[in-house]
């Protein structure tokens, strides 16, 4: 899918099948700076907590994650900012995504994400932080997922020619490729 698609529809990305952990999402600030429109959203998730965690932390499983997104329609970009705002002194999950056209391919939009997991609780953060690495691929893979669904939904062409290629590699990039026409 092409740059204009991938960042119209990253805001009807939820629900999705592939999200179900994500149960709510509400815009808090939308402004133009620069003419780049800047948003902050507060999403309510819900994760199952490991055995472990349940023991240690016996609350409700749903947190709160704030994501900040800029849209750059001049240079064709979007970027989000995400990071949980609920338990983290026990665990801090940031997450950067920058979604830009391929330069190899004009029906591409590649995702470069990163993330960086903390912890300062004293003798768990190890623990912790693989534990948070750990859910951020699955949900990374869930994301992609979930985003492409959302794209063939959204899509005027044939939903069911439609793939999607993953290119694994340090950065962790996803490339979004367009439906083939019949």
């Amino acid at each position: 899918f092409d740059w204009d698609q991938v960042s119209a529809t990253y805001w009807k990305k939820y629900p999705n099948p592939y999200s179900p952990h994500v149960l709510t999402e509400d815009v808090i600030e939308r402004k133009i700076v620069d003419r780049k429109l800047i948003t902050t959203r507060l999403l309510k998730k819900t994760n199952k907590l490991p055995r472990w965690g349940e023991k240690l932390l016996p609350l409700n499983s749903s947190a709160y994650v704030v994501e900040e997104s800029i849209v750059d329609p001049v240079n064709k970009k979007l970027t989000t900012y995400t990071r949980n705002i609920t338990l983290t002194t026990w665990m801090l999950l940031e997450e950067k995504c920058e979604y830009y056209p391929s330069s190899q391919n004009s029906n591409w939009t590649i995702c470069k994400r990163n993330a960086w997991v903390s912890s300062s609780m004293f003798g768990l953060a190890p623990a912790l932080k693989a534990f948070g690495y750990e859910r951020f691929k699955a949900n990374a893979s869930k994301a992609i997922k979930g985003l492409t669904y959302a794209l063939v939904k959204s899509s005027e062409n044939n939903k069911s020619q439609h793939q999607y290629i993953i290119a694994r590699g340090s950065n962790k990039q996803a490339i979004f490729d367009s439906p083939k026409t019949a």
